[in-house]
């Protein structure tokens, strides 16, 4: 009997190499400060001691940093074609994820730890010998300040692209 061909493999991908044009770009350094302040802000918090709204904060920036760091990490490698339906939406996922996500979250946070700082602010005071959280509360709320103002920035970079019938991060 004939022997049959095996069937052909699957396409074979490039190498992975860094796009290095994206790091390089507005887009990319706003996302490397929005991970590095992002990951302040959630360290701080869940290296003290946090109760009840601060849990939602906590939440929110976690999130928020993962989907960053998944974003990052697929642009830098120039790989968002694999996600299925947003790779070809990519600019607009970039968009959505920074304005949604990224400002509302972490300003609802930044807000949350405002807010917990003001409640500990009496523990500000000389001579007041317990443990105080407000500099724990105020650092985050900083944090979140600024990131929420990076995703904006980011996000408006997007935005304006989009507007500029632009379909590419950069």
């Amino acid at each position: 009997p004939p022997t049959v061909p095996p069937p052909p493999g699957p396409p074979a991908r490039g190498s992975l190499s860094l796009h290095r044009a994206y790091l390089r770009s507005p887009l990319g350094l706003l996302r490397l400060g929005q991970l590095v302040l992002g990951a302040a802000f959630w360290v701080t918090v869940a290296a003290h001691k946090y109760e009840g709204a601060a849990h939602f904060a906590l939440f929110a920036a976690v999130l928020v940093w993962l989907l960053t760091l998944a974003l990052f990490g697929l642009s830098l490698l120039g790989r968002w074609e694999l996600v299925p339906w947003l790779g070809s939406r990519w600019l607009l996922t970039n968009l959505v994820h920074d304005l949604a996500l990224g400002v509302g979250l972490y300003a609802a946070a930044t807000g949350i730890m405002g807010h917990k700082a003001k409640q500990r602010s009496f523990c500000n005071l000389p001579g007041y010998s317990q443990h105080c959280l407000y500099s724990a509360y105020l650092s985050a709320s900083v944090c979140g300040g600024i990131t929420a103002c990076l995703y904006l920035f980011s996000g408006l970079y997007c935005l304006s692209r989009r507007c500029q019938d632009q379909r590419d991060i950069i």
